[in-house]
């Protein structure tokens, strides 16, 4: 009791970028942080903020400069939004840590996104701690760290590769993060990626949304870079340890889930007969004419197409057989986490090494072969889901996604690697 009367005294600001795949583990960190009794504020912006409604945290909106119609406003330009955000940012967090400071809960430390690297100034401006977390997986923290310090070059030559990184297998072509193979595709999002890594050393923690026993070896080869504390997987208690009551989704989301659809359709199919497809961007209503005509009718009595739903739920449902992924970072680790196997069909940025990880290294799925247009076929794609799905080398994948569902939990559970980790910076906080 003593020890959470301390903690109370703790207030930690978290600080997602304005994206589903950035909101959802940091506000999952903030929602970790008060189950241990610290006081734990998400700032967001104004366009999100009402998105976000997880019970036991407080939201408050800072600005990005584009307070009324949010990313869409700088028209996809990224350069644009991160320098508002930057300038808007700085200046509307620091009046939020001000407006805490005469209270009986002045702000502790700021936890930033690692697309934010400008909030680790602000943290040192008002003489409070700053701790960074990053959203990717170790292995991407370790490509790209060595190549803003220049220890990877680029554009990736064929004599290069394979590509050989501490903690990694050997990475081919196809293996690479997308960003690695056509450098000049997205320049604007290569900088914002290399610029996570630019005032780590201001950093007093460094986080990574991963646990030990799946990516310990890619942190070590960190080591020699920049200290990261693995805490993750950052997916809602009750699919994990149970620990932190209630917590049964992320509490933040920016579409209505359709779960009630879902579900009764699910409830009628037998068990591990539903193969669970999640496209990389919400299949909007007003897109379902990309569709071929008349598809959706056609397959109405042996699939169900919906522009949006829970995906852990989904996983979780007993009628799931398999999940066809683009492989970002979030929906790995709940496949993981939730002992799904998977099919990779991964499409940009660090989703082909996430595959090759899923299929090499974890050995939880296969990860179909594309033409020389980059196309997986009709019949590819048909053999792997059937060997996901059916025969010896299903049961083996079962197995091995069962073991990653064990070991996940157990790295969150009371004693963990992750919950320790956490445990540490919340008692480094409390005594400082």
């Amino acid at each position: 009791m003593a020890q959470q009367r301390q903690s109370n005294k703790v207030h930690v600001v978290v600080l997602p970028y304005p994206a589903q795949g950035h909101i959802n583990p940091l506000v999952q960190f903030a929602k970790r942080l008060a189950s241990k009794g610290v006081k734990a504020t998400v700032a967001t912006t104004h366009y999100t903020v009402n998105s976000i409604t997880a019970p036991n945290i407080n939201v408050e909106p800072i600005s990005d400069g584009f307070d009324e119609a949010g990313i869409a406003q700088t028209n996809n330009n990224v350069e644009l939004f991160l320098t508002s955000f930057r300038t808007n940012g700085s200046r509307t967090l620091s009046q939020l840590i001000q407006k805490y400071q005469q209270t009986p809960h002045p702000v502790t430390c700021i936890v930033n996104d690692a697309f934010f690297p400008w909030a680790l100034d602000v943290a040192k401006q008002h003489g409070i701690y700053g701790a960074t977390f990053f959203t990717n997986s170790a292995a991407e923290c370790s490509i790209f760290c060595r190549i803003h310090y220049g220890l990877i070059e680029l554009p990736i030559k064929k004599e290069d590769l394979p590509l050989l990184v501490p903690g990694l297998p050997p990475l081919d072509f196809r293996a690479l993060p997308s960003l690695l193979k056509f450098p000049q595709s997205y320049p604007a999002y290569m900088a914002m990626k290399l610029s996570q890594f630019s005032d780590l050393d201001k950093a007093d923690w460094v986080f990574v949304n991963t646990f030990e026993a799946l990516e310990g070896e890619a942190v070590a080869g960190l080591t020699d870079l920049f200290p990261a504390k693995m805490i993750g997987p950052m997916i809602p208690s009750s699919y994990l340890d149970g620990r932190i009551k209630g917590d049964n989704g992320y509490g933040a989301s920016l579409w209505k889930p359709l779960n009630e659809e879902c579900n009764k359709w699910l409830q009628t199919k037998p068990p591990q007969s539903v193969v669970g497809v999640s496209f990389l961007w919400v299949l909007r209503d007003s897109e379902l004419s990309k569709l071929p005509g008349g598809y959706k009718d056609l397959v109405k009595d042996m699939g169900l197409i919906v522009s949006w739903c829970n995906q852990l739920e989904l996983l979780t449902h007993q009628a799931i057989g398999c999940f066809v992924t683009h492989c970002g970072f979030n929906s790995t680790l709940e496949s993981l986490s939730l002992g799904v196997p998977v099919v990779c069909l991964p499409q940009w940025t660090d989703q082909s090494s996430n595959a090759k990880f899923l299929e090499d290294v974890w050995e939880v799925g296969v990860w179909p072969k594309e033409d020389e247009n980059g196309i997986v076929r009709k019949q590819d794609f048909v053999t792997s889901l059937k060997v996901v799905m059916e025969g010896e080398r299903s049961l083996e994948i079962r197995r091995n996604a069962n073991k990653w569902k064990k070991l996940s939990r157990e790295a969150v559970s009371e004693g963990g690697s992750s919950d320790n980790h956490i445990n540490d910076f919340v008692n480094h906080l409390m005594s400082a």
